[in-house]
């Protein structure tokens, strides 16, 4: 058997391998340089601008403490039967307070409330806490002085200190925010005003008894002390995949729903040994196979939380009182997680989709580095603590799905009506799209883009 083999014009086999500074490879390697250099900049101004979304997320944190809203309501001496204008407990919380504001050093967003906002009543106070009004709130009790005044001349000795002012927090609400930033700055509040309670209640008591070994000694020191009230804890551990972490796969899976389905959709297309199915139809086809693999891919991810025992049957609490791992809808509450978790995936799924037709591979990547990047940073901290630009954030549909996921898990205060509103608003975007990127993909394939 013979082979024929064609020379170039100097005589060369083109086929036979050459050096890299081969004379016959100068147009390849400009070719090769300018879209290696092409490529490797749109990556680096890619790679520069959207992870600088990511950590401008956290620049300027702690300028915007005062964004996290603290109210001080001093009800000492304000209620029936405890009316009093000589009080000790309430004077030395808001002064301390006080001072606190007039300092030039970063704090929370303390602002003393009068009672009568809340109608001298304290419950009220933890009612607006729930209600995400404020992030927290420090209340001193109705009868912080006369229950302190009456363990000195009644000599009791059951005096709790720690009943005369309450912190009301609601972790669940966004569980990082509050033990990296709220709760340390209330520790530091709380250390002052003992410091300034301490002065004025010994200088009180060497000036009205006579005989300080008889008073019970908690009410000498420490007097007053604080009990902090959770109103929904942050628990258990295994919750917290759920709510943050855990939701990047939620994106993930429903950004490779794209490629793997792509070829099956494909043989409609393809007359192989049949005729090709009318566009509008295969569209329809791929619109609804993409909601049913929805569907059972964010059951298969939502059985997961299940299967490591976070609570969803337990009955729903009341708004002002204490209470681990309620559940908004009791034992309906995972069917609801399951329908958030897949209106979630379509809505982050389907502009995926509509992406990776109009970018194509391996292009399409870079929108899933910025899909994942943008609800990050808007869905796992704080908005309130971010730059004003990061408002579009509430917009977003890992910041909604995160929003109803812990009204559902904890019952926390229920905006779940918007949350699923703005999923809906951008599944109807996207599918109002999806024609017009399936054209834009058909016709690049017809032009070998």
């Amino acid at each position: 058997m013979t082979v024929k083999v064609e020379l170039m014009d100097d005589g060369t086999n083109p086929t036979a391998p050459v050096s890299f500074f081969d004379p016959s490879l100068k147009e390849v390697r400009q070719r090769v340089f300018y879209q290696w250099t092409r490529t490797l900049l749109i990556l680096c101004v890619f790679v520069f601008g959207v992870l600088s979304l990511f950590w401008g997320a956290q620049y300027g944190t702690e300028a915007k403490y005062p964004a996290l809203k603290v109210w001080v309501v001093d009800f000492d001496g304000q209620v029936d039967p405890y009316r009093s204008n000589d009080t000790i407990v309430g004077s030395a919380a808001t002064d301390a307070t006080k001072r606190i504001l007039q300092s030039d050093g970063l704090h929370l967003g303390y602002t003393i409330k009068s009672p009568a906002d809340f109608n001298y009543d304290p419950s009220a106070v933890r009612q607006a806490i729930y209600d995400e009004h404020a992030y927290a709130a420090v209340i001193i009790k109705p009868n912080a002085t006369t229950l302190l005044r009456d363990a000195v001349s009644k000599r009791n000795t059951s005096y709790d200190p720690s009943g005369a002012i309450e912190t009301v927090i609601i972790s669940a609400r966004h569980e990082a925010t509050y033990f990296t930033y709220i709760l340390p700055d209330l520790a530091i509040l709380q250390s002052m005003v003992l410091a300034e309670f301490g002065t004025q209640w010994v200088r009180s008591l060497t000036s009205s008894v006579s005989n300080l070994s008889s008073v019970p000694p908690q009410a000498i020191n420490p007097g007053i002390g604080f009990t902090t009230v959770d109103l929904r804890p942050f628990a258990p551990a295994a919750a917290s995949p759920a709510v943050t972490i855990g939701l990047i796969y939620l994106i993930i899976i429903a950004f490779f729903n794209f490629p793997f389905m792509m070829p099956i959709h494909a043989q409609f297309m393809k007359p192989d040994g049949h005729p090709p199915l009318k566009v509008p139809h295969w569209l329809i086809w791929r619109i609804l196979s993409s909601i049913v693999a929805y569907f059972l891919l964010s059951l298969c991810y939502s059985l997961v939380s299940l299967a490591f025992k976070i609570p969803f049957s337990n009955d729903s609490a009341s708004d002002v009182l204490p209470a681990n791992n309620p559940n908004a809808y009791g034992r309906g509450s995972f069917v609801v997680f399951w329908m958030l978790n897949w209106v979630g995936m379509a809505a982050l799924g389907f502009p995926c989709e509509n992406m990776a037709m109009v970018l194509g591979f391996p292009w399409s990547s870079l929108f899933l580095i910025f899909w994942v990047i943008t609800n990050v940073a808007t869905g796992f901290y704080a908005i309130d603590l971010a730059p004003n630009f990061y408002r579009w954030g509430y917009a977003w549909p890992l910041h909604r799905i995160v929003d109803a996921l812990r009204t559902i898990i904890f019952d926390i205060h229920s905006r779940i009506g918007l949350d699923f509103a703005i999923l809906f608003i951008w599944i109807a975007v996207s599918l109002a799209f999806y024609p017009f990127a399936a054209f834009i993909m058909r016709w690049k394939m017809k032009r070998g883009i």
